[in-house]
């Protein structure tokens, strides 16, 4: 993405562009730099301006690509927005490999460390968490209940390695396909998250006779994660009371040896980074995007590895990832993705235009391809290595694309799945969002976002246009900051005590 940054409250953003973003509001009667033509009404900062007239049904061009067409005829200095904005086609000419190119890497004696755990089976860790696993929804409140016993009452005092303990509850878990998409999904969750890096032991707690047997999950993944594998259900345990009981008596025993790994310096090349968009705004796809692009190509090139996800929300800008695909099998397997969605939303009588949100709205974006377009930025411009499915392991390093819904808590839960440390999350509107096991840092697109909810927010890249910081700089800071979090300091979100409630797995197929 080409740009001019600030001019006058005005952003062009490629020279291709029929529009130009504002980065303040504009009443009626004025005229924005380079628009030609005075505003008929007031037009909120974010929001999009015609710079020139476009006839009913031509493309309306931003980032250089197309966003919608205009569902009537639109004058120079016309707001763009739903009004007069429809989502249609856009470019899938697929060629696949087209923009690859190869990582040039740091030099392995120049690399970023961080301070993290080791683990016995070598995996690194950015937090120690005690996990307790739900294999169904009938046996959530008994993992609550065992949480809360350590967390509120100080029985970790002693234990000041390890960072808590954990209940990982959801809604699923029976009334399903004992085998297929769905079953296969959950699993994957489930495993994930009790053999994740950022967990040093795991109870899997379930009732006993759910879909989701604790015994089948154990032989499906075979010894991994083995030495860290605990299981309780509630039938066999004697009752809700008494599991609670076996189960707060499990973690103490557990308690010594779990507090006995200490931070080390680990390579940043063991990092796995979940990036992540919600609340997104006009300004996403200028600030907070772009500068975590410019992070991620840098961990990359540090041999790290970065996760995008939410596949309705790359939707319109598919074709310039499966052009820097480093292997036709890897193009195609994000087609198939792409494909597999429309099928999916057109089978539920939806479409991928029901993405974005009214706050993406109100925001200034108009349709999921011009939301989907800022969205892509975050993987930043390198080569992608790796399709994965929805929490399946990363085996490749580098630049990956892990399907998922576009909904936060299940792409993050997904992600975290896959193997993420850490979370990075861009929001334009202010999400609340934390994530558990692996911390989430949050990054502003706007600074009047940022000063009203700083409280939330770690890092406001609202300066790039305000101070006129570079996508570069910044992408630099965030580096910086992923380093601190992932050696132990604590991000907004941890501090506030979010994460618990953000554990929801992709739940596909019929419930029965």
């Amino acid at each position: 993405m080409s740009s001019t940054l600030e001019l006058n409250g005005v952003i062009r953003l490629h020279a291709r562009d029929n529009v130009v973003v504002l980065t303040k509001a504009f009443g009626a009667g004025e005229r924005p730099a380079g628009v030609g033509a005075a505003l008929e009404r007031l037009v909120p900062s974010g929001h999009k301006i015609a710079t020139t007239d476009i006839a009913e049904g031509r493309p309306i061009i931003k980032f250089g690509q197309i966003i919608g067409y205009a569902s009537r005829a639109v004058a120079a200095g016309e707001h763009i927005h739903t009004h007069n904005c429809l989502m249609g086609a856009h470019d899938q000419s697929y060629h696949v490999g087209e923009d690859y190119r190869p990582v040039d890497y740091v030099p392995e004696a120049e690399r970023l460390t961080f301070q993290g755990y080791r683990r016995a089976d070598g995996g690194a860790a950015t937090r120690n968490y005690i996990a307790l696993c739900a294999t169904v929804n009938c046996s959530a409140t008994v993992v609550r209940h065992i949480a809360d016993h350590f967390n509120r009452t100080g029985a970790l005092d002693d234990y000041p390695n390890i960072d808590g303990v954990i209940a990982l509850a959801h809604g699923t878990g029976c009334g399903m396909a004992a085998s297929g998409e769905g079953y296969d999904t959950l699993q994957r969750v489930l495993w994930g998250h009790a053999t994740h890096a950022n967990v040093g032991a795991a109870i899997f707690i379930g009732l006993g006779c759910e879909v989701m047997q604790i015994g089948r999950m154990r032989s499906m993944f075979g010894s991994k994660g083995e030495e860290r594998f605990h299981g309780l259900t509630i039938q066999e345990t004697g009752g809700t009371r008494k599991t609670i009981e076996a189960g707060i008596a499990a973690i103490k025993a557990l308690l010594p040896a779990v507090n006995a790994v200490r931070r080390e310096p680990i390579p940043v090349n063991e990092l796995v980074i979940g990036l992540q968009c919600g609340g997104s705004d006009g300004f996403s796809g200028v600030t907070a995007n772009p500068a975590l692009g410019a992070a991620t190509d840098m961990l990359v090139r540090h041999g790290g590895t970065a996760l995008l996800s939410e596949t309705p929300e790359i939707y319109g800008a598919e074709q310039l990832l499966v052009r820097r695909a480093a292997s036709q099998e890897v193009g195609d397997k994000l087609i198939e993705r792409i494909r597999w969605w429309e099928n999916y939303t057109a089978m539920n009588g939806g479409s991928m235009d029901n993405n974005p949100s009214p706050g993406n709205k109100a925001g200034g974006l108009t349709t999921i391809l011009e939301k989907s377009l800022g969205a892509a930025a975050k993987g930043g411009t390198l080569a992608l290595s790796d399709v994965l499915l929805y929490a399946e392991r990363v085996k490749k390093p580098g630049f990956v694309f892990m399907d998922s819904p576009g909904y936060d808590p299940v792409s993050a839960t997904g992600q975290i799945a896959s193997g993420s440390q850490i979370i990075v999350f861009t929001t334009g509107r202010g999400s609340a969002f934390g994530s558990k096991p692996a911390p989430t840092i949050k990054l502003a697109t706007n600074s009047a976002m940022y000063r009203q909810l700083e409280e939330d927010m770690d890092l406001n890249c609202g300066d790039i246009i305000d101070d006129g910081i570079s996508i570069e700089e910044k992408g630099r800071q965030i580096v910086e900051r992923i380093v601190a979090v992932a050696s132990g300091e604590k991000s907004k979100s941890e501090a506030l005590g979010l994460g618990d409630n953000e554990y929801v797995p992709w739940q596909l197929g019929a419930v029965m």
